[in-house]
């Protein structure tokens, strides 16, 4: 039988690991670290698919699809904060407060 205590006692520590300002360099390293393995990961993946039949020269560079998302990654969040702010879509914070 399962012990209430386990779950809990997890949940704690992983709520301690998010909350806790003591634990931002260890949150950082794992970013990092999982950043890394990713594109390592691409890179690998980007050498082993076969790119003769690419139509433009710049689909034959290493790692031109992950670029390639990243600019529009970045592309989106501009256009909705643009969207957002000068546009007037972004409300108050205390748009559903009641007055």
């Amino acid at each position: 039988m399962m012990s209430k205590t386990g779950p809990n006692k997890r949940k704690q520590k992983l709520t301690e690991f998010i909350d806790s300002p003591d634990y931002s360099r260890r949150r950082w390293q794992w970013f990092i670290a999982v950043l890394m393995t990713m594109v390592a990961f691409d890179l690998l993946v980007e050498f082993l698919v076969d790119k003769e039949h690419a139509v433009f020269a710049w689909e034959q560079l290493p790692g031109w699809t992950a670029l390639f998302g990243f600019l529009f990654c970045l592309l989106i969040i501009f256009v909705v904060r643009f969207l957002g702010y000068f546009c007037g879509l972004k409300q108050g914070e205390d748009y559903y407060d009641d007055e």
